[in-house]
């Protein structure tokens, strides 16, 4: 049986909220990820199986190896059709704000979203949630957004209210948000989570190639040379950096995802505890992802160095500066963390 981690008030509280409406938007996080996804999905397919209205709206796109989820084609991308998702937000009797702590996390959407006077509810597994939800759902203990989804949905309907079109969301937010289960993931309640999804029908298998195996030409070859002539090792402070600049990505048709998952490589390396990947979205603007292994807090980091935040071993944030200021920042952190990377 799975412990009870969601507070009955809360459990109540969404209860109301959804008997009481007809119209909900799912939103989610800028440059969206597997949990993103497909904790939006699930949620969308469980409202609409109650009959209300459920649209998803992300702040941007998502990589083309989530596409296949069920209904992904029907998400709204605020940046592109910033118009059509005010319609839907003027319109919404609630919100569903899935993987993120605070609005400011979906961009420009976040202002506008603040703005509407329908509740907002909180489903999220990261610390620290800001206080501008209605309910907040907040379980860091949590591997997943999509779990804390089955969670509520079951906690609300039943074992039985979750579908295989949900099933298949669900595990795909799972699998994505713990590196396939590499990490994160030693609690058992997400096995006997897994052992329900299973029983839908889901094919894991086919799910994980469907994420992992569908890489491009240009990807491998992006993927090859980075690791041959961009990681660095710091070996005294058991740490890597990799750097990529977009004049780099350009020259390899770098796609939306293309990089998903690059920066956990370096952690493979005997030794290293903390990985560091800078990727220059535009020139100046820098896009940090942070992942480490043990105690090391790379969440800290991102806070103290990178403007932003996450887990513990999972984090990442956001730079405005060249790329050169920004291995300059890397350094600084690790000179100050010197004595945590080398316990």
């Amino acid at each position: 049986m799975l412990e009870k981690i969601i507070l009955q008030e809360n459990i109540d509280a969404v209860k109301r909220i959804v008997d009481a409406g007809t119209r909900f938007v799912v939103l989610s996080h800028k440059n969206p990820d597997g949990d993103a996804v497909g904790s939006s999905l699930a949620l969308c397919h469980y409202l609409r199986s109650l009959g209300k209205e459920c649209f998803v709206v992300l702040p941007n796109r998502f990589p083309d190896f989530l596409a296949w989820m069920p209904d992904a084609t029907e998400v709204l991308f605020y940046d592109a059709e910033p118009e059509k998702a005010m319609s839907l937000f003027n319109g919404a009797d609630a919100f569903f704000c899935l993987d993120f702590n605070t609005l400011s996390r979906i961009g420009d959407a976040g202002a506008a979203v603040a703005a509407c006077s329908a509740p907002k509810l909180l489903v999220d597994h990261h610390p620290q949630p800001s206080q501008e939800f209605s309910v907040s759902i907040s379980h860091p203990v949590a591997c997943s957004t999509s779990e804390l989804v089955f969670r509520l949905i079951v906690r609300l309907s039943g074992a039985n209210a979750v579908s295989f079109e949900m099933a298949q969301c669900i595990y795909a937010g799972m699998m994505t948000d713990t590196g396939a289960f590499a990490y994160a993931s030693t609690r058992k309640d997400i096995y006997l989570i897994i052992a329900e999804l299973l029983g839908k029908g889901i094919d894991k298998d086919l799910i994980y190639r469907k994420v992992f195996y569908t890489s491009s030409l240009t990807r491998m070859r992006l993927w090859g040379f980075t690791l041959y002539e961009k990681l660095k090792l710091y070996n005294k402070y058991n740490a890597a950096l990799i750097t990529l600049s977009h004049n780099e990505l350009m020259r390899f048709y770098a796609q939306k995802g293309d990089t998903e998952g690059i920066v956990n490589q370096p952690l493979q390396i005997k030794g290293i505890r903390f990985s560091c990947f800078f990727r220059e979205e535009l020139p100046g603007k820098i896009n940090v992802s942070l992942r480490s292994v043990d105690d090391f807090p790379c969440n800290a980091v991102a806070a103290e160095f990178f403007n932003g935040g996450g887990h513990k071993n999972a984090s990442g944030g956001e730079l405005c500066c060249s790329m050169d200021e920004a291995v300059e920042l890397f350094r600084a952190a690790l000179r100050k963390y010197k004595c945590e990377l080398t316990q």
